[in-house]
């Protein structure tokens, strides 16, 4: 297997993109050898899932698409990050029990927590943003 694997997609800030970023990245973990079951592979699918929508919710129609991409570095790190063109940075806000939504960044955190992984958000030079979360996953990758 390779030491760096990249995959990358844009897509449209509407919410059936959810589900397209989702495929895109069980599809680019299948390709790279990581079994569709582990635990990591359904770890990134849900991170993805949260990170897109919030993507989509949160920038108000201000960034027409949003980027997904996911590395894998030397068969042992995953790096998944979700790219949009909105200046404003995800806030931490307290979810109430009964609360349906804003619970997003709160289940990234937890899972990325879990995982033994790093969560964090990055400037780009466009005046966006990168939500970004690296997870080990060496035992998880098969050659």
């Amino acid at each position: 297997m390779a030491d760096h694997q990249e995959a990358h997609v844009t897509l449209p800030s509407d919410p059936a993109s959810v589900s397209a970023a989702r495929r895109h990245v069980a599809g680019a973990l299948t390709e790279w050898g990581l079994p569709d079951d582990t635990d990591t592979a359904e770890t990134m699918r849900l991170i993805v899932s949260e990170l897109a929508t919030n993507a989509i919710l949160h920038t108000f129609g201000q960034s027409p698409t949003f980027t997904v991409r996911l590395v894998l570095d030397r068969d042992e790190v995953l790096r998944l990050g979700v790219t949009d063109s909105h200046p404003r940075w995800p806030r931490r806000l307290p979810a109430a029990v009964q609360q349906d939504n804003g619970r997003g960044l709160a289940i990234i955190r937890s899972l990325v927590k879990e995982s033994g992984g790093r969560f964090g958000v990055t400037a780009t030079e466009d005046g966006g943003k990168t939500v970004w979360v690296v997870l080990p996953c060496a035992a998880a990758v098969v050659s």
